[in-house]
């Protein structure tokens, strides 16, 4: 059977607290009879825990004198899932003591080595998460986020190796922007050299990082996160679709969801561009909101409105 972790664990912090406890005094903190008490002495000193056992009626337990438990060590990926983990908590507001996250985090600032210190500083100063659009998928392979978000900080330039979508690689040099978890991905927004553009670049597609001499300037106030959004709502796909909503733009976003397109404001109302595979439901989303709307193209699209429209009539009328 194995040991109560927990209770083991507090006979070492009674005695690294109080110094001295004879065997009575921890019996009776802990609730435990004496046999029970000897089995987890034995247990701490299997660890290595050097504890002293005085025998005899004023007998006791104490730590071998000078002896000093090792403060906690984190490696590179426990310490990047800490503190990211910790940045969720604190933008997503599940947690209601907010002081209790700037806690811990100064905490794990304290007990980390400067090297390990500077690279989750980056992360915390180089990175945005979008955790209310991003979907549960598996992460293959994040590796190069402590190494890129370091980069980012020290405006570094890098040299990836890319693996594209279309299963073509290439070697790019990139003066990295930032990175930002959307959407299930972690991403790489940055200047491309070879393409003269600012381009994405998902992490997992990521084969290879090297930091390179070249140094940067990063743009003030360049928002990774709004870049990503605006870059992957107009990818490319079947149709083209732009809409005139009868509304502005507090209104419109207060339905729209942002991952659904480019809204804009304009004199006669906000202009929505998206790119869409299935018109069918872009007719549906277009009823779901409470404004007016004019249709610009695709052509298509009147098609779909009118056959939904005709739908739903048909349906009152039984």
């Amino acid at each position: 059977m194995a040991q109560p972790t927990t209770r083991i664990l507090a006979v070492l912090e009674l005695l690294q607290t109080y110094g001295r406890l004879s065997g009575a005094e921890l019996s009776m903190h802990l609730g435990l009879d004496r046999r029970t008490l000897r089995r987890y002495i034995v247990a701490l000193e299997e660890l290595g825990i050097p504890i002293m056992t005085e025998r005899g009626r004023y007998g006791g337990y104490t730590l071998m004198p000078g002896f000093k438990l090792q403060p906690m060590m984190f490696n590179e990926n426990e310490a990047m899932a800490l503190a990211v983990s910790l940045m969720a908590a604190n933008q997503s507001g599940l947690v209601q003591n907010m002081l209790a996250v700037s806690s811990a985090q100064a905490k794990l600032q304290r007990i980390m080595p400067n090297e390990l210190k500077q690279k989750v500083q980056s992360l915390k100063d180089t990175i945005s998460l979008d955790l209310f659009s991003s979907r549960a998928t598996q992460q293959e392979d994040n590796r190069f986020l402590l190494e890129l978000s370091t980069a980012t900080k020290q405006e570094n330039s890098v040299e990836i190796e890319y693996h594209a979508a279309n299963d073509k690689s290439t070697n790019r040099i990139i003066d990295p922007y930032g990175l930002a978890f959307y959407l299930g991905y972690w991403y790489l927004v940055g200047f491309c050299r070879l393409r003269k553009n600012i381009r994405i670049f998902r992490l997992d597609r990521i084969n290879q990082v090297n930091i390179v001499t070249s140094i940067f300037k990063r743009p003030k106030d360049f928002n990774v996160l709004e870049y990503l959004r605006t870059a992957i709502a107009q990818i490319p796909r079947e149709f083209s679709v732009e809409v005139l909503l009868h509304t502005n733009l507090e209104m419109a976003y207060s339905y729209i969801d942002q991952n659904m397109g480019l809204l804009i404001q304009t004199d006669k109302g906000v202009l929505l561009h998206h790119e869409c595979s299935d018109l069918s439901w872009f007719a549906r989303q277009l009823a779901l909101w409470p404004f007016n709307f004019e249709i610009y193209q695709p052509n298509q699209l009147h098609l779909e409105v009118k056959a939904l429209a005709n739908r739903l009539l048909e349906c009152s009328k039984s």
